[in-house]
């Protein structure tokens, strides 16, 4: 499918078969490392060199999946949800010496898409996103989360000549539809992952480390 994203590997408009997730520690990687260079050598490893690759400090095991259809349009989202990296748009946090989590969503229509139908669906989902996340009312020192400061989003579609894609088309609702209901979930997850005892949540996330929960 043609995909859109910012992702680490595989940036802007490409041709790819798989979006994938690969979950990280800290000590994966350390400061100064080329991680173009080292992700590269992780898909390699799969034989998955044309994936596009979202990185994530998140658990892989607390994703979310929602899908949507409105008329003849399917939408399928899948979201990693973690905050603690949380900033509101136009503020910033420091975080320095401190841990880095994540937003990832990737989002497949099964409309033919034009690049411009694929940059209008990525606003659409980008939309949808912080809509969720507001939703949560995760509170910072600068205001309401938006998102973190390292979110990605990849948009999927089979090549095609559809380029509207905004709110008042079946594209449109079902994308946003989709992602918005992803990233709630995430959001709700980890937003109660949050306020448990910590010995209720000692098991989550082992994967991960010191990271675990993000």
């Amino acid at each position: 499918m043609a995909v859109l994203s910012w992702s680490v590997n595989r940036p802007g408009f490409v041709l790819a078969s798989q979006i994938l997730w690969r979950e990280v520690r800290n000590a994966d990687l350390p400061q100064g490392m080329d991680v173009r260079m080292w992700l590269a050598n992780e898909l390699k490893r799969r034989n998955s060199e044309d994936a596009v690759a979202l990185l994530t400090s998140r658990a892989i095991k607390h994703f979310e999946s929602r899908t949507a259809e409105v008329g003849s349009v399917v939408a399928q989202a899948v979201a990693t949800v973690g905050l603690s990296n949380g900033e509101r748009v136009g503020q910033r946090v420091d975080y320095s010496n401190r841990d880095w989590g994540t937003i990832n969503v990737a989002v497949r229509v099964d409309t033919g898409l034009s690049q411009t139908g694929l940059i209008e669906s990525m606003s659409i989902a980008v939309q949808a996103r912080t809509a969720a996340v507001m939703d949560a009312h995760f509170n910072l020192p600068t205001g309401v989360a938006t998102g973190t400061g390292t979110d990605c989003v990849a948009v999927a579609a089979p090549i095609g000549t559809v380029d509207f894609a905004g709110l008042h088309t079946d594209i449109g609702e079902a994308v946003g539809r989709a992602v918005y209901d992803a990233v709630a979930a995430g959001m709700t997850a980890w937003i109660s992952e949050r306020k448990e005892p910590t010995h209720a949540r000692s098991g989550l996330g082992h994967a991960t480390g010191s990271d675990s929960g993000r």
